[in-house]
């Protein structure tokens, strides 16, 4: 049971709050996205660019991020960003037409990005104040937050097809969810290695930050580069198994129309299932290694099941994508904000840029030569993840 009183527990939930709340905003408009394009009378060009505006707002919010984590800090910028999206949600419930419907989705972007930094501090900031890991689970709750969002879209369809009604419902859970994260983020008052009497740390490189903040924005350090690699390869891994998994297995290995989409049902469970005990797995063996050794797992076993064809061994592979690169992101981000909130925007951002190209990469390969050898490209990608984590500083986390 958890304690009202234990301050990393306290810390920890409010931290989830925010992950948890991530996933279901962008759910919940993403599941009614068939309303909106029949709403809108809109091509699939049309949803498709709509769907980049997104990720192209959060690519570019990057020095927009850099400036509100100086100016604010984390727990400001987030409480700010989270409020914007539950209104962005609202407007898009009632947007009038296409050109609006792709500026408020714009704007959902670049408040994504800057939620997605903030939380990502806040969770760096438990970890290094309490000695504690904590990531990995934190970006499970952002799964289950995409899964309640899936399930209440269900549920409120079986009632009513009104989206106003729907986003409505959904803007309520999201307003009681940032109330929650109040309760428990992390203040910039005392340092991380200082004794931890309030319950409130600070997050990393607060202070600096403050005598930093006129500095203009400098070249990123070398490693921050590297992490910004194995972030964008890990997630063009990530987003390409999402899009790419079900038509590869009805296509190519002709798998019958019930089957093909567990694919993506076998990655998800696996990579829920790897964050809820990722934390442990990282104190036992450091972060450094669970990149290294997930990476190369999630690249060899996709290559081997894409030579050996055939649905089953298709569905290990996944799997072991899916367990493979379910600790990177975390264990990246952690990494980059050790190194400040600059490091931090920029790696999200290039994962950000990763998520969004790395489909349409996967695309363009197999159109070219066949979706084998997208798939290819994708395990390709999983394993230079494991070449950028060789170049990474990994700082060990004392405790669990």
């Amino acid at each position: 049971m958890i304690r009202a009183r234990d301050p990393f527990r306290r810390a920890q939930l409010a931290i989830a709050a925010l992950f948890c709340f991530l996933g279901f905003q962008y759910g919940t408009w993403a599941s009614r996205l068939p309303t909106l394009k029949a709403r809108l009378d809109l091509s699939e060009a049309d949803l498709g660019l709509l769907l980049m505006a997104c990720g192209a707002g959060a690519a570019v919010s990057f020095p927009l991020v850099t400036v509100l984590m100086r100016r604010l800090g984390s727990r400001r910028l987030a409480s700010l960003s989270a409020l914007c999206l539950g209104l962005l949600l609202l407007a898009l419930a009632v947007v009038p037409n296409y050109p609006v419907a792709v500026a408020i989705v714009g704007c959902d972007g670049i408040a994504v990005g800057c939620l997605n930094v903030a939380m990502n501090a806040q969770g760096a900031a438990l970890e290094t104040a309490y000695g504690r890991t904590a990531m990995a689970r934190l970006h499970a709750t952002f799964s289950a937050g995409s899964l309640g969002a899936a399930l209440l879209a269900s549920g409120v369809n079986t009632l009513t097809g009104s989206l106003a009604a729907h986003f409505g419902a959904a803007a309520v859970i999201l307003l009681l969810l940032v109330g929650y994260a109040q309760t428990g983020l992390l203040t910039k008052d005392q340092q991380p290695g200082e004794p931890v009497e309030s319950g409130e740390p600070v997050e990393p490189g607060a202070k600096k930050s403050r005598s930093r903040g006129r500095r203009r924005l400098a070249m990123p350090a070398r490693m921050t580069l590297w992490m910004g690699c194995a972030m964008a390869f890990g997630t063009v891994t990530e987003g390409a198994m999402n899009d790419w998994s079900a038509l590869y297995m009805k296509d190519v290995l002709k798998a019958a129309a019930s089957v093909a989409p567990l694919g993506i049902a076998v990655v998800s469970v696996m990579m829920v299932l790897a964050r809820i005990f990722a934390d442990g797995w990282r104190t036992r063996w450091g972060d450094g290694r669970i990149v290294l050794t997930g990476s190369v797992l999630a690249g060899a076993g996709l290559a081997l099941a894409l030579l050996v064809g055939g649905v089953v061994p298709a569905l290990v592979g996944f799997a072991c994508v899916g367990l493979g690169v379910a600790a990177v992101t975390p264990c990246v981000y952690v990494a980059a904000a050790r190194q400040g909130p600059e490091a931090l925007a920029l790696v999200a951002a290039m994962g950000t840029v990763g998520l969004l190209a790395g489909p349409a990469v996967i695309g363009f390969i197999a159109n070219a030569g066949g979706l084998v050898w997208g798939m290819g490209a994708v395990a390709a990608a999983a394993l230079l993840v494991s070449v950028c984590a060789t170049r990474i500083r990994w700082v060990p986390v004392a405790e669990n």
